[in-house]
């Protein structure tokens, strides 16, 4: 699996993500319902009715035979109405609600934003965890191999009569703690392949494997102070409080409203008719206005709007530690990133130094001058430098997705494409 393929598969099967994008969905919904603040209300009634009075036969029963409408006891009725009404004045309340539900769905952007930099930080971690897991045995394989032919330079050394059986039983010895190194490195991959297939939402008997080679990531060409300034600019827990803080004030204003005028206007069109009259029916129209106001409510009202300020002071208190920290993270990284650069060339040096001393000590031991404790004090060596060089490159690519992580958002579009 390629580090792309990870972060496409993160991105589809990861909990978190479908979760904020579920979350932001509602919060569009909830903005719907309070821009629909700004119309008016229509409502329509309508009523028919079929009436056979009992007090009407008994009228009709002692009035002449002959009285127009003495047999008529049965009345049909139709009633309709229209009506209207809109909250003309609200002392800010719906603007406050509009602005509000605006500012959560902004906030639940910025969570999705947040969770897809921190899903693409641990996933692409993870992946470096199990190149690193698997090199580690690569390698471990490696001091293995040179353990063993060490092994079989002393034995074959030792029938000649040029070496000591001292030298073979040390020999022995480095085979064996080479291979319980690399039982420990194989555990240590099973371990990185499990926690990636965790991370991934993967079927628990996938096996997984590094297929991109180890090498470096990319550059970073901004300076330090740039970096911070960018990562004040960018980051989404940053512009999460300020939103917090609006929505505090939205929560203020909407407090305060219910203790101060509100005005509503009102439209009703009725219809009334009898079907079996001959004067059809006839409709009228009513207009008003209302005002109210519950000026004192035990103070509830600005209880409320105290709280909401509190919520103000402790956003702004929120970004204050959040503005540091982020300073602290992106420093942090950088100077990991800039240690880790001059680490990888010092590593591949000592790579190529370490390389050639185990070439030269075997000669020297298979040509009776050397001993085997330089051969295996060389094969450490070699062993150490292919680790340490290992270590440098990773630790250089985690660096870079740490800072790449804490400046975010960056104008090469890093975040996973929103929908």
């Amino acid at each position: 699996m390629t580090l792309e393929q990870a972060l496409e598969l993160a991105q589809r099967n990861s909990r978190e993500l479908q979760t904020a994008r579920l979350t932001l969905d509602r919060n569009q919904a909830a903005l719907r319902e309070a821009l629909a603040a700004e119309f008016p209300t229509a409502g329509l009634q309508a009523e028919f009715g079929r009436t056979d009075s009992a007090q009407r036969k008994l009228q009709n029963a002692g009035a002449p035979p002959n009285q127009p409408g003495a047999d008529d006891s049965i009345t049909t009725s139709f009633n309709g109405t229209l009506q209207l009404s809109y909250n003309l004045f609200t002392a800010g309340r719906r603007s406050a609600n509009i602005r509000a539900a605006e500012q959560q769905v902004r906030f639940q952007q910025l969570e999705i934003e947040r969770t897809a930099q921190e899903l693409r930080q641990n996933v692409t971690r993870a992946y470096y965890s199990l190149q690193q897991a698997d090199a580690q045995v690569e390698i471990s394989r490696a001091a293995v191999t040179d353990a063993a032919q060490s092994l079989r330079d002393a034995q074959l050394l030792e029938q000649a009569g040029l070496g000591t059986r001292f030298e073979v039983l040390q020999a022995q010895v480095t085979l064996s703690n080479s291979q319980q190194d690399l039982t420990t490195a194989l555990s240590q991959q099973r371990i990185a392949r499990r926690q990636i297939v965790q991370l991934l939402s993967l079927a628990q008997q996938t096996e997984v494997s590094a297929a991109d080679p180890i090498e470096i990531a990319g550059k970073w060409d901004l300076s330090l102070e740039q970096s911070i300034v960018l990562a004040y600019k960018n980051r989404a827990e940053l512009e999460q409080q300020l939103v917090r803080r609006d929505i505090g004030e939205q929560q203020r204003i909407i407090a305060l409203a219910s203790v101060r005028p509100q005005a509503s206007l009102t439209a009703s069109y009725n219809i009334l008719g009898l079907v079996d009259d001959n004067f059809g029916p006839r409709d009228g129209l009513a207009l008003g206005a209302n005002l109210q106001w519950n000026f004192f409510d035990g103070g509830a009202a600005r209880a409320r709007a105290q709280q909401a300020k509190s919520d103000i002071a402790l956003a702004e208190t929120y970004f204050a530690v959040q503005r540091n920290q982020v300073r602290f993270d992106v420093e942090q990284a950088f100077f990991n990133l800039n240690s880790n650069a001059r680490n990888i060339q010092t590593a591949s040096f000592a790579l190529v130094q370490a390389q050639e001393s185990l070439r030269l000590a075997r000669l020297r031991f298979q040509a009776g001058v050397g001993t085997q404790t330089d051969v295996i004090n060389q094969q450490t060596a070699l062993t150490q430098a292919r680790g340490s060089r290992l270590r440098a490159i990773l630790d250089y690519n985690r660096a870079l997705i740490d800072l790449q992580r804490f400046v975010s958002n960056l104008p090469d579009n890093r975040l996973f494409k929103l929908p």
